[in-house]
């Protein structure tokens, strides 16, 4: 069962505000009202219950990384191949969570609206089948487009979208791909049919195609269809570490931007 850490996070650091407010407002004074007090009227301040010290010292830490993680930026670690050569098992990334507007942690309301995904950037969004588990991909049809995939090549509004080739390192062969403003490498697997994942879809209003850069190896838009704007999270930016599993040592090696 996956944890839903945004809630959890949520849920603390309003519980532990609450707490502390609650002893400011009102349990401080009576602590005071009924602690003895000396001859001179003086007397030491009871000591705060257990409870109350811990979110006090707790609210202020978990305030910032909530605002942090649910506003500006998001850590994620990359769990397949659906986007090599781009990422790399074992990735982790930094999300910007303000680039396609504020959004309510959790609920995911758009609250303030600052920008719209561009073709070609790399997304992270909830996919559309649960509204839940996080999906990384790149942005291909904007709304009002027609993407057609036929034969592995990609026409966005009856335009081819043009690749070269870069290298073949079997089982697959690397060609660069130009979506106008960002220029991409991509995985196709040699030998294999490209029947898979074929189609012609129009994009709707307020909706994203998306598809993996492995893209023969990629669970994507072709199969489970556009990702509504309500399911955004962010747009991928920067690797910033590269760690597989706890056999292996972090590397710094691939620590750089990401197009």
């Amino acid at each position: 069962m996956d944890i839903d850490f945004p809630l959890i996070l949520v849920v603390l650091t309003f519980a532990s505000g609450l707490i502390w407010l609650a002893d400011i407002l009102f349990w401080r004074k009576r602590r005071l009202a009924a602690a003895p007090a000396d001859v001179s009227g003086n007397g030491d301040e009871p000591k705060e219950p257990y409870l109350v010290d811990l979110s006090r010292s707790f609210f202020p830490v978990l305030a910032v990384v909530l605002i942090l993680r649910s506003f500006l930026v998001e850590p994620f670690q990359i769990p397949s191949g659906s986007m090599l050569p781009t990422l790399e098992v074992g990735d982790f990334i930094l999300v910007n969570k303000y680039a396609y507007g504020l959004r309510l942690p959790v609920v995911g309301t758009k609250v303030l609206d600052i920008g719209d995904p561009a073709r070609g950037d790399v997304m992270v969004f909830r996919y559309p089948k649960d509204g839940e588990t996080n999906y990384i991909k790149r942005v291909i049809g904007l709304p009002g487009d027609t993407v057609r995939y036929d034969n592995k090549q990609l026409f966005i509004n009856d335009q081819l979208i043009e690749t070269d080739f870069v290298v073949r390192l079997p089982p697959v062969e690397v060609r660069k791909e130009d979506l106008g403003a960002v220029e991409h490498d991509i995985f196709l697997t040699m030998g294999r049919s490209g029947a898979a994942g074929e189609g012609e879809w129009k994009i709707p209003e307020g909706e994203y195609f998306m598809m993996g850069d492995n893209r023969d190896n990629s669970n994507d838009s072709r199969y489970w269809g556009t990702v509504p704007d309500k399911l955004i999270v962010g747009r991928a930016f920067a690797i910033w570490m590269h760690w597989e599993s706890f056999t292996s040592l972090p590397s710094f090696k691939r620590v750089g931007g990401i197009e």
